[in-house]
């Protein structure tokens, strides 16, 4: 029980993943873990996922997939939440897992109607929020580090709204006591969304966006990323 599950729902690019490693090792490092306290499970794979009361607590990461891609590892991966939250595990999850975790809970993802997000974005808190174990000690208003064409369009019946946003107004919630949602990405640093937006310049360039502009958004997100720990310390503190 004192370990953490990262539940691997896809990877950043591979040949970044290889300088520095992937979203597995980016969502430890920010949880403050050392090596014996955390475990993943490739569920993008199809490895099994294991029985949720094995573990203190699961993140579930982003992915380059899409919720709706309707591929067999997702269901599997979405039972496994249900799973997950009626057995009282802390759940964490960001962007895609963000999304997967509201779907699979009884809302609904889908491509955002605006479009892409990207850069980084301002974090606004929700009133309720002030009662979050995670949350109340944040700022009011805080920035997040953002890549995302599909979100978390209705949230499940019951969810909490933590954090909202000008582009997207779910961008945290939390079902029950300990299954929280972010679309943001508290595990990025500003190289690696700066590296995203690179990565997405032709297709920006393409779309009419402006992607010096984007650029000119990113900064440190300190904040944002002590959630992470906050999380890990929630859990083993359990």
């Amino acid at each position: 029980m004192e370990k953490i599950l990262i539940v691997k729902a896809g990877g950043t690019f591979a040949d970044y993943a290889a300088e520095r490693g992937d979203f597995e090792d980016w969502a430890a490092a920010g949880m403050g873990l050392a090596e014996h306290g955390w475990t993943s499970v490739n569920a993008q794979a199809g490895e099994p996922l294991p029985d949720p009361t094995e573990f203190a607590g699961a993140v579930i990461t982003g992915s380059h997939d899409m919720v709706t891609d309707a591929l067999p590892w997702i269901a599997e991966t979405s039972a496994w939440v249900r799973r997950a939250v009626e057995a009282g595990l802390p759940l964490f999850g960001i962007c895609f897992g963000h999304q997967l975790m509201a779907d699979a809970l009884g809302g609904r993802a889908d491509y955002h109607p605006a479009g892409l997000e990207i850069g980084t974005a301002d974090i606004t808190r929700t009133r309720a929020s002030s009662e979050d174990p995670l949350f109340r000690d944040l700022p009011e208003v805080f920035p997040g580090h953002v890549t995302h064409a599909q979100t978390a369009l209705r949230l499940p019946e019951g969810a909490v709204l933590l954090a909202t946003g000008s582009h997207d107004p779910h961008q945290a919630f939390r079902v029950g006591e300990n299954a929280w949602g972010v679309q943001f990405h508290p595990e990025f640093d500003a190289p690696a969304i700066l590296e995203y937006i690179a990565r997405r310049e032709p297709d920006l360039t393409a779309s009419g966006r402006d992607a010096a502009a984007i650029r000119a958004t990113v900064r440190d997100t300190p904040d944002s990323a002590s959630l992470l720990k906050r999380f890990a310390d929630y859990c083993l503190a359990r």
